[in-house]
């Protein structure tokens, strides 16, 4: 099985195979840097990259998978401490790029876009581990997922059918390198395909003319503010958003400045991308679509049975198919339950035509108040508000209700909590509107880019 076959020569030679931050490599070139990283750290454990966007860390992560070395990319906004516990957990024994702080004296290989090998590298056994990556650490710390070659093609080629995705393609793609969406779902996606492969710093002011593009739901909603931007779009065949769920009002935004349909895809660090829509059946605003061809899902209510197909009904999302992670580096927990279900933390609903809706995470995303509240639906709402950039809603200790619906908000000047309380008024029922709104100017992230919700919990 050759995972990258764009990358060994089976497509077009193309001068613009990659372009990041406007820096480029031609399809020969990039096979030439490429294997002259895979050479220099064939046989090492595993080997660490600072996901910082740049060419010379694609080379470098390319050139790990290439090598048949797991990928371990490390999110560049790590502090000392967690970087030193993710090399440490993953077994790494070899930094590609400068060794920075909290790498452990491991041994650093540069990578060197002026050096270039045409060494035939061997293909390594399907169920080999190609990246370790770590999850998003919304309510504990991180782990790290082993995901092997086997499940990275197989989801790879269930997405360019869902999507028509071909060698004919320029994928332009704003999500972050060290998360399953940006690296998988993007880079090696390109390569495996064949297209044109551009990266997006997720900052940027606009973005080069593509065919397909992936971004996550923040940079949609940066994209959505910038007018002129978002109608260059109309061009495209096909918008996608991953990574989170895209709030409903926030789509249908999109789909009047760019004229296109957004779809959304699904999926855990811990399963790639296991639900999506398709270009020829998008499903309605909201949901992420149906499970992929040979991909299983089960929602299970409070009583371990499986919820009514209404589009309402609320239970836990769990995942069976080919595109599984191989397991956890720490080791602590089964792969997968009884059957083969992962089970994905995740609350969802779904429709009679199989389509499924993200509610939020089971363990932060549920207010227990006189009436069970998912805070997915309340952010929605508050979402749709044209003053409101960003927001979070969790339940604070009360009293008498023993949780209470509490908004933290990102918005413009001048908005006040009475608006806002009223405006959730206005779609959903008086226990789901927030009692107390917090305005913040930025909500706490992981290192993962997560909300951190766990401490909006404890600020109350």
């Amino acid at each position: 099985m050759t995972l990258l076959p764009a990358l060994c020569g089976h497509g077009t030679d193309r001068a613009d195979a990659v372009r990041v931050a406007g820096r480029t490599l031609s399809s020969e070139a990039l096979l030439g840097c490429v294997n002259a990283v895979a050479d220099r750290i064939r046989g090492a454990g595993a080997v660490a990259v600072d996901a910082t966007p740049s060419l010379e860390t694609v080379v470098g992560m390319v050139g790990a998978v290439h090598a048949g070395v797991p990928l371990v990319p490390v999110p560049p906004a790590a502090d000392e401490r967690e970087r030193r516990r993710i090399l440490r957990e993953a077994g790494v024994t070899v930094v590609l790029g400068r060794n920075r702080p909290g790498t452990l004296g491991l041994p650093a290989v540069p990578v060197d876009l002026r050096q270039r090998s045409w060494t035939r590298q061997p293909e390594p056994e399907p169920g080999a581990d190609a990246v370790i990556l770590y999850t998003g650490g919304t309510s504990g710390p991180p782990r790290g997922v082993r995901i092997s070659r086997r499940a990275i093609a197989a989801g790879l080629d269930l997405l360019a059918d869902a999507w028509r995705w071909t060698g004919d393609d320029v994928l332009v793609q704003g999500a972050p390198l060290f998360r399953a969406y940006g690296l998988v779902s993007g880079l090696l996606g390109a390569l495996r395909v064949g297209s044109r492969f551009v990266h997006l710093d997720r900052e940027a002011a606009a973005g080069p003319a593509g065919t397909l593009y992936l971004a996550v739901p923040g940079q949609w909603a940066r994209i959505a503010r910038d007018r002129p931007w978002a109608r260059s779009l109309a061009g495209a065949r096909l918008l996608v958003s991953g990574d989170a769920p895209l709030a409903p009002a926030l789509t249908e935004r999109l789909r009047l400045l760019t004229s296109h349909s957004l779809i959304q895809g699904y999926g855990t660090t811990e399963t790639l991308i296991a639900l999506a829509g398709r270009v020829d059946a998008p499903p309605a605003v909201g949901a992420v679509g149906a499970p992929l061809p040979g991909v299983e899902a089960r929602v299970l209510g409070r009583d371990d049975l499986p919820v009514p197909a209404d589009g309402e009904a609320v239970g836990e999302l769990s995942i069976r198919g080919p595109t599984l992670f191989s397991g956890y580096v720490d080791r602590r927990g089964q792969r997968t339950g009884a059957g083969g279900w992962h089970a994905t933390g995740d609350l969802a609903t779904v429709a009679a035509d199989g389509s499924h809706r993200i509610i939020g995470r089971r363990r932060t995303d549920v207010v227990h108040g006189s009436v069970r509240v998912y805070a997915g639906q309340v952010e929605e709402v508050l979402l749709s508000h044209p003053g409101v950039h960003d927001a979070a809603v969790v339940g604070v200790p009360h009293r008498v209700l023993g949780e209470q619906v509490t908004a933290y908000v990102v918005a413009a000047e001048g908005l006040t909590a009475q608006t806002l309380i009223d405006h959730v008024g206005r779609y959903l029922s008086a226990c789901q509107r927030p009692r107390r709104v917090h305005f913040v100017d930025e909500l706490p992230r992981s290192v993962q880019g997560r909300i951190r919700k766990s401490l909006l919990i404890a600020a109350g």
